[in-house]
């Protein structure tokens, strides 16, 4: 079997991608990417560099060569979210299987997305596109404050704001232009859900609770935000989203493939999907999921795109993230109280990467490090997470 991974540069995830896909029988890898091929660690049939992979003639350009070189290629794919509308239309270009530019166009543009919710009657923030200035200011006096704006391709919540009064969604609207959505922020707690598909069917799924929501750390640089995965994903409290995810699948055009939606509990106990995407999630949920049922999740994702298959793993435990984020201005300067967390929940921790003395921050919510831990019980977890968060402090200076 022929196969082609395109990916920007090759970072640590493409590099796991990359490794799982070398060592499945009777695959011959071709990877794309704009990085040389020096930067590869694993030995593939074929590299076609680029200096731009977003460029739709370099994509076709490269695409046409591997598959050359290869003698074909009967699969195409990619982790990062602004490649999927371009695999997709290469997918169309050169006959491959896989998922088409419609149902990418789908999972990419999101006000396309709530419009088809909203048709399919799916559970979703109210909503609108908007071109200009104008078709901005007359949502905001339909719906009211507080909003969100955010691109209609965005990505990891850039370019995303809470619009609290006129003068906010004037700033927003010259710090990232139109054509953008706006929607109404709602109030409660954000989660996600990841699915796996295979054949239109959703064969397996997980869940996390997101502490605060993205959009509140990123408004707020001196929160540690925490994910958690609760061991309990079947429970009933979880029947209203496990069904309408599978329903918001169906309308999106998903077949085979894995899914990162994220959505919200309101606070009179509705739900509401804000956003779906057809790609393997960030933030570390893909190393939480693999400790979550002590398998190799990212090796599970790339046997799902070549091969089409999934073999749905017991979940074991429940597994909590915190993301250490610095404090005031500058460098990492010191990290403090480290030995204090590690008497408290060190038996806890299977992972952990603390920052390093004068790294620069990011500025993400995912900031300058993270520490890993996991328990039987989801509540152990959360008072784990809860201590290193309001014991280890990242001074910046």
């Amino acid at each position: 079997m022929n196969v082609i991974f395109a990916a920007p540069i090759l970072s640590e995830n493409a590099a796991r991608v990359i490794t799982s896909a070398v060592r499945l029988d009777g695959v011959r890898l071709g990877v794309i990417t704009q990085d040389p091929a020096e930067k590869l660690r694993d030995a593939v049939a074929q590299h076609w560099r680029v200096e731009d992979i977003l460029n739709v003639d370099q994509l076709a350009w490269a695409v046409e060569n591997v598959a050359a070189r290869l003698g074909g290629v009967d699969v195409l794919f990619a982790a990062y979210e602004q490649l999927q509308v371009p695999i997709a239309m290469m997918r169309e270009r050169f006959g491959i299987g896989g998922m088409g530019v419609e149902a990418a166009k789908n999972f990419r543009d999101k006000a396309r997305m709530k419009d088809l919710f909203a048709e399919a009657g799916l559970p979703c923030a109210r909503h609108a596109r908007v071109a200009g200035d104008e078709d901005a200011r007359t949502f905001a006096e339909q719906n009211g404050f507080p909003l969100v704006y955010k691109p209609t391709e965005g990505a990891g919540a850039r370019s995303t704001f809470r619009v609290d009064n006129a003068e906010q969604l004037r700033d927003a609207l010259r710090v990232a232009p139109p054509p953008a959505m706006l929607e109404e922020h709602i109030l409660g707690e954000e989660h996600s859900f990841e699915g796996v598909c295979v054949d239109g069917k959703l064969v397996w799924h997980s869940l996390t609770q997101y502490s605060p929501t993205p959009l509140e750390v990123v408004r707020n640089q001196w929160i540690q935000w925490c994910i958690v995965l609760p061991r309990e994903i079947d429970d009933p409290r979880y029947d209203d989203i496990r069904a309408a995810a599978a329903r918001a699948l169906e309308v999106l055009g998903m077949r085979t493939g894995l899914c990162h939606l994220e959505w919200f509990r309101r606070r009179d106990g509705s739900i509401a999907i804000s956003e779906v995407a057809a790609r393997p999630p960030g933030a570390q949920i893909m190393d939480l999921t693999s400790f979550a049922h002590d398998f190799d999740f990212d090796a599970a994702w790339v046997r799902l795109m070549i091969l089409g298959t999934f073999d749905p793993p017991e979940r074991k435990w429940s597994m909590g993230i915190a993301f250490l984020r610095g404090q005031g201005e500058g460098r990492v300067k010191a990290i403090h109280c480290v030995e204090d967390a590690a008497r408290e929940v060190g038996s806890l921790v299977v992972a952990s990467k603390l920052p390093s003395i004068g790294q620069t921050p990011m500025g993400g919510y995912e900031g300058e490090g993270y520490i890993i831990v996991r328990d039987r019980e989801t509540a152990v977890v959360e008072r784990a997470l809860q201590t290193i968060i309001n014991t280890i402090r990242v001074e910046l200076g």
